[in-house]
C-alpha cells in the first residue's frame, strides 16, 4: 500500500466501544475483538446494549491497528464486532485495509444491518463475515430486532456474487427462533449458498441482563428461559437432516 493511502487510511476516526485483546470465539483462531459503537438495530437478546446509542471512545484507524498489533505474536486475526461495526463504514473498512497489510486477517461481525451501498467497501476489505441472520422470516426478524432481513440477505447474496466467505449466525431463542418452522425457513434459506463455510447455532442466555439493567432500558426476555444443551443439539440435528452441518 503506498504510503499516502495507508495514511489517509490511518487517519479514520471511529468510536470504540471496547477491546478484548484474546477472543476464541469470533471467528478463527485466537482473535483480537474490538468492539465498535453504534447500532441500527435494537435486539431483544442484545449482549452489549450499551453498545447501540451515543458513546463510545474515538480513536484513529492507526492508533487502533498499532494497539492490536502489540498482541501479534498470538493473533490469527482481528474481529470487528458490535454494535454493528458497518455503522461505521469508512472506519472499518480502514481497519480491515490496514491490518491486511500487516498481515492479520479482518472479519465482520455483522448482521448486515446497514445499507449495502454504504457498506460495499468494507465488506470487499474484510477477509470474512460473520453474518447474523436474525431470522428466515421477515416478519420474524422485525420482531427480533426492530428491523426486517432485507439488508441482511442483500448482504448474504452479495458475498455469494463476490466469493465472501461467511460464517452465518444464528440466535436461537425459546418462542421466536428455537421452533420448529422457524429452523425449517433458515434451512432452506442456507442450502443454496455456497459461500457460507460454516452455520453457528448460538443458545440464548441471560448473561446479557445486568448491561439492560446498568443502561435503565426495559428488557423484555427477562422471563425467557436460557436454551439448553439438548435444545441446542435438537436444532443441529435439525439441520443435519437437511444436510447442513451446525455447530
Amino acid at each position: 500500500m503506498p504510503g499516502e493511502a495507508a495514511a489517509r487510511l490511518a487517519d479514520r476516526t471511529g468510536l470504540v466501544h471496547h477491546m478484548e485483546s484474546m477472543g476464541t470465539v469470533d471467528g478463527p483462531g485466537v482473535r483480537f475483538v474490538l468492539f465498535l459503537q453504534g447500532c441500527p438495530l435494537r435486539c431483544l437478546y442484545c449482549h452489549n446494549p450499551d453498545a447501540i446509542g451515543p458513546g463510545g471512545t474515538r480513536w484513529t484507524a492507526g492508533a487502533v491497528t498499532q494497539e492490536i498489533l502489540r498482541y501479534r505474536s498470538f493473533l490469527q486475526g482481528v474481529t470487528l464486532s458490535g454494535g454493528e461495526p458497518l455503522a461505521q463504514p469508512d472506519f472499518a473498512e480502514a481497519l480491515a485495509l490496514l491490518l491486511r497489510e500487516a498481515d492479520l486477517p479482518c472479519a465482520l461481525d455483522t448482521a448486515g444491518a446497514p445499507h449495502l451501498n454504504r457498506c460495499r467497501a468494507a465488506i470487499d476489505a474484510a477477509a470474512l463475515l460473520l453474518l447474523d441472520v436474525k431470522a428466515a422470516d421477515p416478519a420474524l426478524a422485525l420482531r427480533l430486532s426492530g428491523a426486517d432481513n432485507r439488508r441482511s440477505l442483500a448482504t448474504l447474496d452479495y458475498c455469494e456474487r463476490t466469493g465472501k466467505a461467511v460464517w452465518l449466525r444464528h440466535v436461537l431463542v425459546p418462542g421466536f427462533t428455537l421452533e420448529a418452522d422457524a429452523l425449517e425457513a433458515l434451512a432452506a434459506l442456507v442450502l443454496p449458498y455456497r459461500c457460507i463455510a460454516r452455520v453457528e447455532l448460538l443458545p440464548f442466555h441471560q448473561l446479557g441482563a445486568p448491561k439492560w439493567d446498568q443502561a435503565g432500558l426495559p428488557y423484555r426476555l427477562r422471563d425467557v428461559p436460557a436454551v439448553t444443551q439438548e435444545e441446542t443439539a435438537w436444532a443441529k440435528e435439525f439441520f443435519a437432516r437437511r444436510g447442513i452441518c451446525a455447530v
